[in-house]
């Protein structure tokens, strides 16, 4: 026979307003009562009916998550699995479950989305991307729909909710590491132009040679997707120039994987003949040969703050907006090496 809620009451010897109280995480309940109702739920192996509550409470309790492309793809770059750890992570102790968007294009996406907001399939959604022209951003702006940005609004910044790295900030520091060792002919290899994260690193990496004094090769700046096959697409335009560049910033650690990969197969020597600065600092960025020096941009805390921000909104509509920046910092390993060393 299932275990109800005046079984728990009755073990933890409180009454059965109180177990509904705890499991709503309740602040009017105290952490020490809450401690033994959930030790008691635990060793009865009760589970809430939350359908029934979320019925009940006019709440989905869920979260709809958006990636900027279908989640197929969006898998293939580490970056998203990472993020969805952090906000995994967030969730959990609020009893919140995860919904995706699968389409494969904007228009898709946005009917997916459509469905969980007039569905009341979601409370909230997380935005995983900052898209310039973004046609969910402004539907849900439309709407009044709680949402959460990961990374910085083009526009309306101050009346949208994100968590975000300082970009600019962050690729100005890959970028003068590199004039540091004595490279002025630096390439950078960036993603789609319309996302703001690719903006914003260019702009870091344009401000940091021009306080350098050196000039924008315009011919040096490449952008592709998000994606190995990116990094080799890029670094192979770069290498056929008559005098390509000695050391590359590249905006994504799966993106430099992929460069890696196809300066060993054009004979090139990392760091002996080029050097390369990367972005995100996932697993393998450690793992490669040579090991990447890349900036850390701390992902798993940009999901953590992410969905808590988001559940503070739906939970307390009148919270104000907030504009989280986590910290970043350069990881230096094998990757990189002095001019004429």
């Amino acid at each position: 026979m299932a275990v109800t809620i005046k079984d728990v009451a009755k073990a933890a010897n409180v009454a059965p307003s109180t177990v509904s109280r705890v499991i709503a995480d309740s602040p009017r309940i105290s952490e020490e009562t809450k401690r033994k109702v959930r030790k008691v739920m635990e060793e009865l192996g009760y589970h809430p009916n939350m359908i029934a509550r979320s019925l009940a409470n006019q709440s989905s309790k869920a979260i709809g998550i958006i990636f900027p492309n279908s989640g197929n793809t969006a898998f293939q770059n580490p970056f998203f699995s990472e993020v969805l750890r952090g906000i995994s992570e967030g969730v959990s102790e609020k009893h919140y479950i995860l919904q995706f968007t699968t389409g494969r294009t904007e228009e898709e996406i946005l009917q997916d989305v459509k469905k969980m907001v007039f569905g009341r399939v979601v409370d909230g959604m997380i935005l995983l991307y900052s898209k310039l022209g973004d046609s969910v951003m402004k539907f849900l702006k439309e709407q009044n729909f709680p949402f959460v940005l990961v990374g910085k609004p083009f526009e309306d910044s101050e009346v949208i909710t994100h968590v975000d790295n300082d970009n600019i900030s962050a690729a100005k520091e890959g970028t003068e590491y590199l004039i540091r060792l004595g490279h002025r002919k630096i390439g950078f290899i960036g993603g789609d132009i319309g996302f703001m994260v690719t903006r914003n690193r260019l702009e870091g990496y344009r401000r940091a040679l021009a306080e350098a004094g050196i000039p924008v090769n315009e011919k040096y700046l490449i952008h592709e997707e998000f994606l190995l096959e990116g990094g080799k697409e890029a670094v192979k335009e770069l290498m056929l120039l008559d005098d390509p560049p000695t050391a590359l910033l590249v905006i994504d650690d799966i993106m430099a994987l992929g460069v890696l990969k196809t300066l060993s197969e054009l004979g090139k020597k990392v760091p002996e003949d080029i050097s390369v600065v990367s972005f995100n600092n996932v697993l393998f960025a450690e793992l490669a040969q040579p090991p990447l020096t890349s900036v850390d941009i701390n992902i798993f805390t940009l999901g953590i703050e992410a969905v808590k921000h988001l559940i503070q909104k739906i939970e307390n509509p009148k919270e104000p907006v907030k504009r989280i920046i986590i910290p970043h910092r350069l990881i230096v390993r094998k990757s990189c090496q002095a001019v004429g060393r």
